[in-house]
């Protein structure tokens, strides 16, 4: 091992792989995980007749990473190694790329789709993989991709279905669930164990190797108290409290404090209610008072002219198509006074004989106005970004050069916090040069994959010395060793927190927590510590159990998730059983207005699309939908809103380059059965109906009038 780097650790933790064993596992962000698999699956390549490695992965980006960085570099010479993901055209014929390769690494959806696809091209069966490497295997629970593949392992192990492929899973931390206390912290490590089909093994013996080669980074709580006035924040409650009173909130229904998350997940059940009662007043000042959470929540982490600035932005977008008084009165609360105020106004001039113009100016500008100026007033600026400043200072100031990431909760906070380090006159005299570094996928709000590969570059290359990411650069990506990593404004799990940790791998390096003295995010980070305390206890609990005892529980486990399963497809399958399709009308979640019908949708390429032409008259268009990849038989169209209020409700395709297909995002329709119950949906595998195939023969026939 020694001529392929292993350390000592790295040797101790594959040798029961070494031997045909299915085992996670567990070392910390940075402890050479992937190198130890790539070990592992030279070995196996070489041992094994007919092997065939798979690798997954739970991110696009990660694809080209193992394969460039680890798989490629020590495997390429030898062995057939293709990268497979969405990105590419391979996907459509995988089963002939598998059947053609001696290691594929791809995304678990996509093995997930080729193992239930019986088309010849396409398909895979477990028994043609004989080693299965999942990294960052704790997403191996609920609906994940890795846990619909491994269900189908275990399913077959069950029956005792023969060959299945060696397991080998890569973790920094399995975490808790959510439990906190041991016994419940050793189920969910269980749990995961028995979603792998595996042990859970650690370095023992050199562990004390393994510290020094990833030794932790001083870790410190930069705590601020809490701002003496905040001027902004108590207007933006009074707008929601006027709100409140308009919307005649149920008797039985009792609001959590305003600017928490708890608020939040109030007013979206509130927004629900609304829907299923027919109430489109509530239902539209839920949506309201959660942008204005949102404000709240902005203006406790960042400038105050963010939050300012994310409500304007909201209600450009309001101002077209006001459709009765709810959007109306919503629409001037925030452009102006609310119209209780008015009327005292209006009673009061008429008596002083001022003109009516003048109220109306006073009426469409005051609360915007003043919002803003209380937001460009510097006396009540946010103390934790004085403390972010000091933070960064102290590491940049010393004139060493540094390298730092900040992490940030949302895609919108991490713009906010580049535009302040660009605008900050101290931060720009100390040299930061900031960049964000945000997920993959399509739309303005995304970064491309080669823009992520970019940013990293530049940071390496030191182009770039300050990271402002979100979760992306937690796990997965490969990021060179900073010498700072400060969390900020985030409330994660004990998980993300190590792996955060992980990135400040430079000598002297510095793990810093910005939060307000007793705050949410202070709090949560201390409860991470013991959380990351317990995962520990629990590995060592289960690593402690005699193997009799474990494989046992982990049988029952496994014997106990294919029941639970089965009745949950058994009950899916009744409730769509339930309605015919075109029992069910599909309507404006906005507006209410009647749209469709379910058998007017159709399943097509992942996607589910209106067939009905009549469809068209009730939808308006909006800007050209622009994607950062291309795909085989369809292409984007323009955006699609209801004619009406103008929701969102999806984009048009253009499938086989004739057929105009409009797809729809369910989230934005409410459903309506033949009883008149109203059901809001997120995801279109909830619907209560069966969605069927798209017939694009029978399509033509009936739109092109063809024989």
């Amino acid at each position: 091992m020694a001529d392929f780097g292993l350390h000592n650790y790295q040797q101790e933790v594959v040798e029961r792989a070494l031997k045909g064993e299915n085992i996670i596992i567990w070392l910390p962000t940075g402890g050479g995980k992937t190198r130890a698999a790539v070990y592992v699956a030279k070995k196996h390549l070489e041992t094994t007749p007919n092997a065939k490695v798979m690798v997954l992965v739970n991110k696009v980006h990660l694809v080209d990473q193992h394969y460039n960085k680890e798989f490629e570099p020590h495997l390429g010479g030898t062995f057939i190694i293709k990268k497979v993901s969405g990105e590419n055209k391979e996907k459509d014929f995988f089963g002939l790329v598998v059947k053609q390769s001696q290691v594929v690494i791809c995304t678990a959806q996509i093995l997930y789709n080729a193992l239930i696809n019986k088309e010849e091209a396409r398909h895979v069966e477990l028994s043609d993989i004989t080693l299965l490497i999942i990294d960052e295997c704790h997403h191996t629970h609920k609906e994940e991709a890795y846990n619909k593949v491994m269900r189908l392992y275990v399913e077959k192990k069950l029956k005792g279905e023969k060959p299945l492929p060696q397991i080998l899973g890569l973790t920094a931390s399995p975490g808790t669930g959510g439990a906190k206390a041991l016994e419940k912290a050793v189920e969910h490590v269980l749990e995961i164990c028995a979603n792998l089909d595996s042990v859970i093994v650690s370095a023992k013996e050199y562990a004390s190797e393994l510290k020094e080669v990833v030794p932790k980074p001083r870790k410190s709580f930069k705590i601020v108290k809490e701002r003496l006035k905040d001027p902004f924040r108590d207007h933006l409650i009074s707008m929601m409290n006027s709100i409140h009173s308009h919307m005649n909130l149920p008797p039985d229904f009792r609001l959590k404090e305003c600017g928490t998350q708890e608020y939040e997940a109030d007013v979206v059940n509130l927004e629900h209610r609304g829907v299923q009662e027919k109430n489109r007043l509530l239902a539209q000042c839920a949506l309201h008072l959660r942008q204005y959470n949102d404000a709240l929540l902005i203006n406790d982490t960042l400038r105050m002219i963010d939050a300012y600035r994310s409500l304007e932005e909201y209600y450009s977008k309001k101002r077209t198509n006001p459709i009765d008084g709810t959007d109306t009165f919503l629409l001037e609360l925030f452009e102006g006074e609310s119209p209780h105020i008015f009327i005292i106004i209006h009673i009061f001039m008429v008596s002083a004989n001022i003109t009516i113009t003048c109220v109306t100016i006073l009426w469409h500008t005051e609360n915007q106005v003043e919002l803003k100026n209380l937001a460009m007033d510097s006396r009540f600026d946010n103390p934790k970004m004085d403390e972010l400043q000091s933070t960064l200072l102290q590491q940049f100031g010393s004139g060493v050069p540094s390298r730092a990431i900040i992490f940030s909760k949302t895609r919108k906070s991490t713009h906010c916090l580049k535009d302040w380090v660009l605008k900050n006159r101290a931060l720009q005299e100390a040299g930061i040069k900031a960049d964000i570094l945000i997920g993959a996928g399509n739309g303005n709000t995304y970064m491309t994959q080669n823009g992520q590969a970019e940013t990293i570059r530049n940071f390496r290359m030191g182009s770039l010395n300050l990271l402002i990411s979100t979760s992306v650069a937690e796990e997965g990506l490969d990021i060179p060793e900073c010498n700072l990593v400060v969390r900020y404004g985030l409330l994660t799990n004990e998980i993300a927190q190590q792996q955060a940790s992980g990135r400040a791998r430079a000598e002297n390096s510095e793990y810093a927590v910005v939060a307000q003295a007793g705050g949410r995010e202070d709090r949560r980070e201390r409860m991470n510590e013991y959380l990351e305390e317990l995962t520990g206890q629990a590995i060592d609990r289960v690593q402690t159990m005699t193997p009799q005892d474990f494989c046992t529980k982990i049988t029952q486990l496994q014997e106990m998730v294919v029941t639970c399963t089965k009745i949950e497809q058994r009950r899916q399958a009744e409730k769509r059983s339930r309605n015919t399709a075109s029992s069910i009308q599909l309507l404006c979640r906005s507006c209410f207005t009647p749209v469709a019908s379910g058998s007017d949708i159709k399943l097509v390429e992942n996607m589910y699309v209106n067939v009905n032409p009549d469809f068209k008259k009730h939808y308006t268009f909006g800007d050209q939908l622009t994607l950062k990849r291309s795909f085989e038989d369809w292409e984007p169209g323009c955006t699609i809103g209801c004619k009406i209020c103008s929701e969102k409700w999806g984009n048009e395709i253009k499938y086989k380059k004739c057929a105009i297909l409009p797809n729809l995002a369910i989230k934005n329709f409410v459903l309506e059965s033949p009883g008149q119950e109203r059901l809001p949906v997120k995801k279109w595998k909830d619907v209560p109906f069966t969605v069927e195939e798209f017939n694009f023969k029978e399509y033509c026939q009936e739109n092109f009038l063809l024989d």
